[in-house]
């Protein structure tokens, strides 16, 4: 059962509490940790499954005790919703990355666009970006893309539970995922932008669930301040 947080009290969090938040834009996982650490003065603060900067949605923060927590909830289901562009691919495989390639965008229906997804559902293998925080040799593989270095990056295995297509305005494709950990979304752009022989880049992404966990039940950061009592 997943609390209701009318009144956020720190000496509650201090034994041991999971706030969902609704991650802005244009924040980092680590920024939206470092904030409640300031504000709350609970020393213990952590997350259940990183963000990037340009997405948005649900972030799990644990408090104290409850970043004991955090490998179980990383572990939890998670739901996207977001849009691709085709016709462009970047070197991060999404909105924030440099521009490496573009292409003519081919006439696609929603039929051929809904049966080119199956491919991408069930338990599939993928490939990381290089762009991402995974460790080579104990140095992140952004580092790494930085600083021009490519390596041959291993396929790990993913789940993909539903790809759903919500909305087709060519070039762009809205869509809904429902994936297990470590599914990385930019790189499911990547590979339907390629099997179009077009290229495409993801250009929003908003995380809706995690496990039972909703968006509509998250707080913006606003909210927590306004929330937040002695």
């Amino acid at each position: 059962m997943i609390e209701s947080y009318n009144v956020i009290g720190r000496a509650d969090l201090k034994t041991g509490k999971i706030i969902p938040l609704d991650k802005p834009e244009g924040w980092t996982s680590f920024d939206v940790v470092n904030k409640l650490r300031g504000l709350t003065k609970v020393k213990k603060v952590g997350h259940a499954g990183t963000l990037d900067p340009f997405a948005t949605g649900v972030l799990l923060i644990c408090f104290a005790g409850a970043t004991k927590q955090v490998n179980q909830l990383m572990e939890l289901e998670k739901e996207y919703e977001g849009t691709l562009a085709l016709g462009t691919e970047t070197d991060s495989h999404d909105v924030t990355g440099k521009i490496v390639a573009q292409h003519a965008v081919p006439e696609l229906s929603r039929e051929q666009i809904v049966q080119a997804v199956k491919k991408y559902t069930g338990a599939i293998m993928q490939i990381p970006p290089m762009f991402s925080a995974l460790k080579r040799e104990g140095r992140r593989l952004y580092e790494l893309a930085r600083q021009g270095e490519q390596v041959d990056l291993t396929p790990r295995p993913v789940k993909i539970y539903t790809f759903d297509i919500l909305e087709v305005t060519l070039p762009e494709i809205r869509f809904r995922v429902r994936c297990s950990r470590g599914t990385y979304i930019r790189a499911l752009a990547r590979d339907l932008g390629r099997d179009f022989g077009c290229g495409a880049f993801l250009k929003t992404l908003r995380r809706t669930r995690v496990g039972e966990y909703a968006v509509a039940s998250a707080l913006s950061i606003q909210q927590f301040v306004e929330r937040l009592t002695d």
